[in-house]
């Protein structure tokens, strides 16, 4: 009986691709994601060959989303997050003002609109988790102290997203869209009100539920001795709270996967439901990076060479120039500031929602949608660079975290005389972290 393959041979063509293009990453001494970006490419809809389903790609990469945040969450405390907030939320909201203020400034000088210009601004702000979080764990600074005030940061600025994707529509009008607003100021409030108070109550109910219910849930399953329940039992938790989050209360597949993730903190088996997840999380992180390559025209590198230059430009240096002041404004030393500058020098999947948005409120105009894609390819392409950058502006200053990984950074005649070269370079383009011995 015919029937429709599209989701079978999505991910069969869509893994071997990404096999295939991270051994000749990997063989080229770089990062494996890129070899990912590149099959994406290939399978897309602007290149010849194959053609994978548009449409189950990005639902594909958001589980990797879901299963990569559900398991940090399980690595974080409600302290940890508590603690580093007075960093993390005027930093994230500081780094989203300038960063849309400047990405507007450029679109207004290409001759676009003032909401286009704020959409573009507001899409080039905020990083990709996977690409934020895979960095700070191949480097083993995940649960360092700059490890969480990264987190803290990603976890507001995906709370600032929330909000704008609520408000768009609501400001459409105002801001030259061919949608009216909805109402007049008090629409605008109300909507806002909404949203935070969605957002509330989805926290209270997560952490006083939660709490109670969860951590039990797990040590019942895990009594059975069945460890395919026990999986079973951690993705159903991670797929299923994040899916009732996002249709409950309106907040992102991430933002309730985390906070699920937190609640599972508190329980002794966290580190096993951990182990459990991580082949999925890998699997379908790969997944991610395909369906991203798969939105680039390859083409506008050629048509608009200078503004996809402009857009990195913005992402790269802009965005890491902008939080390093920050975190030194806050108290915090060069090299935390330095780290987090690196973490956030990439934008992801946050960026083009907002941008498919404005392009249906049109607000933006579809190139910019092409420009913001070609902008995040090349920035998660560099972003293991900016990591090497770091490493050498350190210089020797080492960051240890809890578990005793270590993020080193070296000058060169140490690097000649110790033959640490090599690790370094591996260090930036490999992920593998460099590891001392007390």
């Amino acid at each position: 009986m015919p029937h429709d393959i599209s989701l079978i041979s999505t991910i069969a063509v869509g893994l071997s691709f990404a096999f295939v293009g991270g051994i000749v990453a990997f063989r080229l001494r770089l990062p494996p994601l890129v070899g990912y970006l590149v099959a994406g490419i290939a399978v897309g809809p602007f290149t010849p060959g194959f053609v994978a389903d548009v449409e189950l790609a990005p639902q594909l990469a958001e589980i990797g989303v879901i299963l990569l945040m559900f398991g940090v969450g399980m690595h974080f405390s409600i302290a940890d997050l508590l603690a580093v907030r007075k960093i993390a939320v005027p930093g994230a909201i500081g780094q989203i003002i300038v960063s849309t203020l400047l990405g507007a400034g450029v679109a207004t000088l290409w001759g676009w609109s003032f909401g286009a210009g704020m959409v573009f601004g507001l899409a080039l702000s905020v990083a990709s988790t996977v690409v934020l979080l895979r960095a700070l764990e191949e480097r083993g600074i995940l649960n360092s102290k700059e490890g969480q005030i990264t987190i803290g940061w990603l976890i507001v600025e995906d709370l600032v997203m929330i909000l704008a994707l609520v408000l768009l529509p609501a400001l459409a009008g105002l801001l030259g869209g061919e949608i009216p607003a909805a109402g007049a100021a008090g629409g605008i409030w109300l909507a806002i009100a909404i949203a935070i108070g969605k957002v509330v109550a989805f926290v209270t109910v997560i952490l006083v539920l939660g709490v109670r219910l969860f951590p039990l849930l797990l040590k019942r399953i895990e009594a059975t001795g069945s460890r395919e329940l026990f999986t079973l039992c951690v993705i159903a938790l991670s797929l299923g709270i994040a899916f009732i989050s996002s249709e409950l209360f309106g907040v992102s597949f991430a933002l309730g996967a985390f906070f699920a993730g937190v609640v599972i903190h508190e329980s002794d088996l966290s580190h096993r439901a951990a182990d459990e997840l991580r082949p999925f999380q890998d699997t379908f992180a790969a997944l991610f990076f395909v369906s991203v390559g798969m939105l680039l025209d390859p083409a506008i590198l050629i048509r608009q060479p200078l503004q996809v230059l402009t857009v990195v430009v913005i992402i790269i240096i802009g965005k890491s120039l902008i939080a390093l002041v920050i975190v030194l404004l806050v108290g915090r030393p060069l090299s935390t500031a330095l780290i987090v500058s690196a973490a956030l020098a990439q934008i992801g999947e946050f960026s083009f929602i907002l941008a498919e948005l404005g392009i249906r409120l049109r607000l933006m105009p579809e190139e910019g949608l092409n420009l913001i894609v070609a902008g995040a390819l090349l920035s998660i392409t560099l972003n293991p660079l900016a990591f090497f950058v770091v490493s050498r502006w350190t210089k020797k200053e080492t960051l240890t975290n809890p578990s005793g990984s270590v993020f080193t950074g070296q000058s060169t005649a140490d690097n000649r005389r110790t033959g640490d070269d090599e690790r370094i370079r591996s260090l930036a383009f490999n992920g593998k972290p460099n590891r001392t011995t007390e």
